[in-house]
């Protein structure tokens, strides 16, 4: 299986199941939940086979040249006053359309709290910008509703992402709506 991100604007499900049939299976599937969405076009998916590809494609990781590092502060320096649940790394170059929502594991311009540093394993002694990372990306999967999209995943015994009842739910709404 091979891994590689496709962005596709898809307006309705027929137009969905064709790229799927064609372009897929994948096992990951996005989109937003909001309108109009945010980092994403209207009716705009990303698709990939690795998840963590698929969600810094999401942030545009690679194109901003975002890059884990360790913040401008001392979190021992009790002298500087900032929230208690800042840890001491952020994210250079941080989606600044993301700066106004609201979650547990990052605050606006990509600085990092706690609930990020609860991911990092007991185990390890020294924490570096990579496993920094990894612990935001699995914050970032297990919260993407919180912050406005649709993340689907394969389920239990599959493959690939779990999309048939939204696929059936979408045709039913199109349906509805005079498109198909």
């Amino acid at each position: 299986m091979q891994t590689f991100i496709q962005r596709e604007i898809l307006l309705n499900s027929r137009e969905f199941k064709g790229f799927w049939k064609e372009k897929g299976p994948f096992k990951f599937a996005l989109t937003s939940m909001d309108f109009p969405p945010v980092l994403l076009e209207p009716e705009e998916w990303i698709f990939s086979n690795d998840k963590i590809l698929l969600l810094k494609e999401l942030m545009q990781f690679e194109q901003k040249k975002m890059k884990v590092v360790q913040a401008a502060f001392n979190p021992e320096n009790s002298k500087i006053l900032r929230p208690d649940n800042l840890i001491a790394w952020k994210i250079n170059n941080f989606p600044e359309e993301w700066n106004a929502l609201v979650c547990d594991f990052f605050v606006p311009e990509g600085h990092l709290t706690l609930a990020v540093m609860d991911k990092v394993s007991s185990k390890k002694k020294k924490v570096d910008a990579n496993t920094i990372e990894a612990a935001f990306f699995h914050c970032l999967e297990n919260s993407i509703e919180q912050i406005g999209y649709l993340l689907f995943k394969p389920e239990t015994g599959s493959k690939y992402a779990g999309i048939k009842k939204f696929l059936l739910d979408w045709e039913h709404d199109d349906r509805e709506a005079g498109v198909l």
